[in-house]
């Protein structure tokens, strides 16, 4: 058989994977919290701050969509015109456009003519957040924040560019299954290294001094049987009011991290029922479950990006001769983006019920559906997050049970459902 055809084979056996892993680690099973009781929550909350919520959602959505829209225009621009190939050529042209310039100035330059088009956008988000008080942070730290994340982001970027080229230069005929192969790694490396390495640069974390609070964290881990090395706070507030909790890392690296924030705004008990939500992803793998998912998700683009190599009038339209150069890599950028902009909802849909689970797991380990409810409240009330957003945008986007939804499951939790 061709390695066209093993790639054909390839390809179908990685989507058979992804659909029978989603299938099995995604808890599909759960019932939706009853629209009922999702009603009577939303009309128990102030309806003022219920309203300021909606206001914040609404001035945030022309920036967002619009980067949305706008980024996909570019890519599609540079990616389905020579403009992407030219680009590459003329960055690495004082390079001699050797294909080691062009594989990674060129492709990082593809990359940030996007971020550049879209950085307005980002700057209209950090206005309207700011203008909400949600924000901590002068102009001056959001964009010290943002040339750290276009830092971290050319590293990887420049390395996993650099090992892609040279796997097609010199295993042209079988580039996309060494590719593939490197393509999961690269994403379970990342899993692995990103919360240790690149969480330092932006958050400063110190030990929770000692104290009952401490105590029952360790004590509550314990009893979930999730181990973890310690309990950190994180400068959160130093950049934003918002409210949050994490556990972060793998087996000895693994650590429960509390944003100072949180531990201004809430109770000791709305602590506790944050951070079993969080235990709840550690104890189920959810972070393993990703990873492996994105694994696989890797291998597959690897492979489609192969397949693509052969769609003659997708080669012409972008002016290159082969989609395994360095000059198309702005074409890759562009069915990557189309693919991101697509598999949203599916995504999103994921997440939810990863993120539901949490939440029966934190019931659970709590006994505690009051404490949970009001701690919902809270997240509500401090992130400004719409209590009940619009059911288009929840089906797109929203990685996370909605507030009511999250508040009427402790309802039905304590009325002895779904335990």
């Amino acid at each position: 058989m061709t390695p066209r055809g093993w790639a054909v084979v390839t390809l179908v056996g990685l989507v058979v994977l992804l659909i029978a892993s989603s299938a099995l680690l995604v808890p599909w099973h759960r019932p939706p919290a009853p629209r009922a009781d999702q009603l009577a929550a939303l009309r128990e909350l102030p309806a003022a701050d219920v309203a300021r919520s909606r206001a914040f959602h609404a001035a945030l959505r022309p920036g967002s969509y619009g980067a949305l829209l706008v980024g996909l225009l570019i890519a599609l621009v540079l990616g389905l015109t020579p403009l992407g190939g030219k680009l590459v050529d003329l960055v690495s042209r004082p390079f001699g456009e050797h294909w080691i310039a062009q594989a990674t100035l060129g492709g990082l330059a593809v990359v940030l003519v996007a971020d550049l088009v879209t950085l307005p956008f980002a700057a209209w988000r950090h206005a309207v957040v700011d203008r909400y008080g949600l924000s901590t942070q002068s102009w001056g730290g959001w964009g010290l924040d943002l040339l750290k994340s276009y830092a971290v982001s050319a590293v990887i970027g420049a390395v996993a560019l650099l090992g892609f080229y040279a796997v097609t230069r010199f295993a042209p005929r079988w580039w996309w299954a060494l590719g593939a192969a490197g393509a999961a790694v690269l994403v379970v490396l990342l899993s692995f290294v990103l919360p240790v390495l690149v969480e330092p640069v932006f958050n400063r974390f110190t030990p929770m001094e000692a104290g009952p609070l401490r105590t029952e964290l360790m004590a509550l881990a314990e009893r979930d049987r999730v181990p973890v090395r310690d309990v950190l706070v994180a400068d959160a507030s130093r950049r934003t009011r918002a409210v949050n909790a994490y556990v972060s890392g793998f087996g000895p690296t693994r650590r429960i991290v509390v944003y100072d924030t949180l531990l201004r705004e809430a109770t000791p008990d709305e602590v506790t029922s944050v951070v079993a939500h969080e235990l709840g992803h550690a104890k189920d793998q959810d972070v393993l479950a990703g990873t492996l998912t994105g694994a696989l998700g890797a291998a597959a683009a690897v492979t489609a990006f192969y397949l693509l190599g052969f769609w003659g009038g997708l080669l012409r339209a972008a002016g290159v001769d082969s989609i395994a150069q360095p000059r198309a890599f702005a074409l890759l950028f562009a069915v990557v983006a189309v693919v991101g902009l697509v598999s949203t909802p599916a995504q999103a849909l994921l997440s939810r019920r990863v993120e539901a689970r949490a939440d029966a797991h934190a019931l659970d380990l709590t006994g505690d559906p009051a404490t949970f409810e009001a701690m919902q409240r809270r997240l509500a009330t401090v992130n400004l997050a719409d209590p009940d957003p619009p059911r288009w945008e929840y089906l797109y986007s929203a990685s996370h049970p909605s507030t009511v939804e999250r508040m009427a499951a402790a309802r039905a939790y304590a009325r002895g459902e779904g335990r």
